[in-house]
């Protein structure tokens, strides 16, 4: 018996919605064909944007989209993706498959986008390559509403309103493809940039930094330490890999080892987190300073006969557990984490959509998300688990995984069972509750969806009971519930 024991009274705070964050960058098909297919596709669409993926962000409640990278944003001049579509300027880009970029989607359809999704845009702006002049401009055109050349290139461009956009990234990955800073320069690097990305209005900026590399505790000292109190979030970048960067699993075709191996990675998120949090209450002990997860996610080999620069994956239950187990740690975090962004939205690594001309098929991944959007601004309770581990004798991890959060009235639990093999009977108790239903995702380890069949999806939960003031239930193996409770 998994035991999971609520305390209301025990909170971390509100779970911030953009912890369900998405990310979409100029990465294999995305941006083109995955979100943006332009106003003379045959496939619908409402000025270029795909109606279908539209529509299935907008169920799942998608709170805020990071754009335009990832590695391309610290190439990226926004200057050559607005005006006239035709005259914008061609590049081939050279992080991702050689491919010719055409510019056809730049800020406008960016921010376009986002008002069809209903979500917060989140902009990350390029400091490996770009100037300070060129991201305050950038700031400047979208947010402003003065009298400059600067804003009347916007109006010249058919927009008059400021968009006023919050979330701003200064810099990606400066560690890596940014530019390869040593912490102590990029530190500088940030302070001097964000001093020019001026207020405008009301619209007080969420100034971002380069954070580490997963485990990298040194450069999240170093930045806490001299650049803390310019910043009001820093990011945290960590990927699930089973194997080796340079031996990776396939995303289909995996054994049992593979599939716990893959959750044991996933689950060490938890101490990523705690260790990065300690370090920033060292210098920021109100907690002033939010931590962005803003990439995150599988990363497995590419389908077989694909471009390897695309970065395309299939998306199997195993990944729906890492979303589970994952989702799970940051409600639990939600005092420090503040948002985070699943890499990435459509047809590159563990996407919650895939397109392939006009057909589109809802992964099992997206279904994690449509069964954890309750939680979204709700107010998180202490969630503990009791019960037995899973795995093998190399990699082992507990059974299930679950956190918790109340809102108008009612309590939503999310539960995993990460066994591949067994069942879990599981009891929620300190709610003394009346009534519960659920719903449910589950199927074996490596079952997915795809343009011919889609089995997997959330549906009503059976079995669901109210015994003496607990909740009882069984997770199948490969299992993902949300139960409400009264």
């Amino acid at each position: 018996m998994a035991k999971i024991t609520l305390n209301p009274l025990k909170s971390a705070g509100v779970i911030n919605k953009n912890i369900y964050g998405h990310f979409s960058e100029h990465l294999g098909r995305c941006i083109y064909q995955g979100l943006f297919v332009g106003r003379d596709s045959a496939i619908p669409n409402v000025n270029g944007m795909r109606k279908d993926a539209v529509e299935a962000l907008k169920r799942i409640h998608a709170p805020v989209l990071r754009w335009p990278g990832g590695c391309f944003a610290d190439e990226y001049h926004w200057e050559d993706g607005v005006g006239p579509q035709e005259a914008r300027k061609r590049m081939v880009n050279t992080n991702w498959g050689g491919v010719v970029e055409d510019n056809s989607f730049g800020t406008h359809e960016f921010l376009e986008l986002c008002r069809q999704v209903g979500c917060e845009p989140y902009i990350n702006a390029n400091v490996g390559s770009g100037t300070v002049r060129e991201m305050a401009e950038w700031v400047e055109y979208v947010n402003s509403d003065g009298d400059s050349s600067v804003v009347k290139k916007r109006w010249a461009n058919g927009r008059k309103e400021a968009w006023g956009v919050k979330y701003w990234g200064v810099g990606n990955e400066n560690w890596g493809c940014g530019g390869n800073m040593r912490p102590e320069y990029y530190a500088d690097e940030f302070r001097r940039y964000q001093t020019y990305c001026r207020q405008y209005g009301k619209n007080k900026l969420v100034k971002i930094a380069c954070g580490p590399n997963g485990s990298d505790y040194n450069w999240m000292e170093v930045m806490m330490e001299r650049a803390g109190r310019y910043m009001d979030a820093i990011s945290l970048h960590y990927y699930t890999v089973c194997g080796t960067w340079d031996h990776k699993s396939r995303a289909t075709q995996f054994t049992k080892e593979e599939y716990y191996e893959t959750l044991k990675k996933a689950a060490f998120m938890d101490e990523l987190i705690a260790r990065q949090d300690a370090i920033m209450t060292r210098y920021d002990p109100e907690h002033r300073v939010g931590l962005i997860v803003d990439e995150w996610g599988t990363w497995h080999e590419v389908e077989p006969g694909t471009n390897p620069g695309f970065l395309y994956q299939q998306n199997t239950m195993r990944d729906a557990m890492v979303a589970a187990l994952t989702l799970n740690i940051f409600n639990g975090h939600c005092d420090r984490v503040v948002m985070a962004n699943l890499a990435q939205t459509v047809n590159v690594l563990q996407s919650v959509i895939l397109t392939e001309g006009d057909k589109v098929v809802l992964t099992p991944t997206y279904h994690v998300f449509d069964l954890y959007k309750e939680h979204m601004n709700a107010r998180q309770i202490d969630c503990h688990v009791a019960a037995e581990e899973t795995g093998t004798e190399k990699d082992h991890i507990c059974q299930v995984t679950a956190s918790a959060s109340q809102k108008d009235g009612k309590t939503c639990v999310t539960a995993a069972n990460l066994s591949c093999e067994k069942e879990a009977e599981v009891e929620i108790c300190g709610l003394d509750a009346v009534e519960a239903a659920g719903r449910i995702l589950t199927g074996k380890m490596d079952a997915y969806n795809d343009f011919e069949s889609s089995p997997l999806a959330a549906a009503d939960m059976r079995g669901v009971k109210v015994e003496g003031g607990k909740v009882v239930f069984t997770l199948p193996p490969c299992g993902v519930a949300a139960v409400t409770v009264k």
